[in-house]
C-alpha cells in the first residue's frame, strides 16, 4: 500500500460568476454617489476623489472595502491639501473649457487645428489628473505633492498610460455629457476603477513617502 502524500495540492480559487460582477458594479455606482455628495461643496471634490481612489485601491489589492470609519478619517486627512488642490483643478477646468467652447463657436479665431490641439492639451492633462489620483490613492488619500510627482514620472516614462488614462477621462466626460444627469454620479466609480486599472497593467512608480 502506498503512502498518502504528505503535501496536498492547493485547491483552486473560486471562479467569479455574474453575480460578483453585479456586486462590484453595484458598488462602484454607490461610490459615484458618494463622491458625488462629498463634492458638492465644490473645493471638495480633490479629497473626495482622493478618499474614493484608497477605497478602490483597498478592493483590488485588499479584496475588500475600507469601512466607514476608515474612510470618514482619510476624507478629514485630505481636506487641507485637498482643498488647494480642488481650488487648482477647478481654476484649469474652468480656463481649458471656456477656450474649447470659444474655438467651437468660432468666437476665438485659429479654427479645427487650434480647437484640435487644445482638446489634445486637455485629455493630456485630465490623464495626469488621472494618474495623480491613482497614486493618491495608493497612500490612504496622502500626499498630492508627492502623487504629482510620481504621476509626471509615470507619464515621461511611460506614455502609453499616460494616453489611456487620458482617454479613460474623455470618455467619462463624453458619457457624461450624453447620459441623463442623475446617471452621471455613477460614471465616477466607474471612471476611478478604469484609470486603477490602466495604472496596474503598467505600475506607476513607488509613491514617495508624503
Amino acid at each position: 500500500m502506498t503512502a498518502a502524500p504528505l503535501v496536498q495540492e492547493d485547491a483552486a480559487p473560486a471562479r467569479r460568476d455574474w453575480r460578483d460582477t453585479l456586486r462590484d458594479a453595484t458598488d462602484l455606482a454607490l461610490l459615484g454617489f458618494a463622491v458625488t455628495l462629498a463634492a458638492l461643496p465644490v473645493l471638495t471634490l480633490a479629497p473626495a476623489l482622493a478618499t474614493a481612489s484608497a477605497a478602490v485601491h483597498d478592493r483590488l489589492t485588499l479584496g475588500g472595502w475600507p469601512d466607514l470609519r476608515t474612510t470618514l478619517s482619510r476624507f478629514g486627512r485630505a481636506l487641507p491639501a485637498g482643498l488647494v488642490a480642488s481650488a487648482v483643478g477647478l481654476a484649469v477646468a474652468v480656463a481649458l473649457g471656456v477656450d474649447l467652447v470659444a474655438l467651437a463657436t468660432g468666437r476665438v479665431p485659429g479654427g479645427g487645428p487650434v480647437l484640435a490641439g487644445t482638446a489634445v492639451v486637455t485629455a493630456a492633462l485630465a490623464g495626469y489628473a488621472g494618474l495623480t489620483v491613482v497614486a493618491v490613492g495608493r497612500t490612504g488619500a496622502r500626499g498630492w505633492r508627492a502623487a504629482a510627482r510620481v504621476a509626471a514620472r509615470t507619464g515621461l516614462a511611460r506614455p502609453g498610460t499616460w494616453a489611456a488614462a487620458g482617454g479613460v477621462c474623455a470618455v467619462a466626460a463624453l458619457l457624461g455629457i450624453l447620459v441623463t444627469p442623475v446617471a452621471v454620479p455613477i460614471l465616477a466609480g466607474y471612471a476611478l476603477a478604469a484609470l486603477h486599472a490602466v495604472a496596474a497593467r503598467r505600475p506607476t512608480a513607488r509613491m514617495e513617502a508624503p
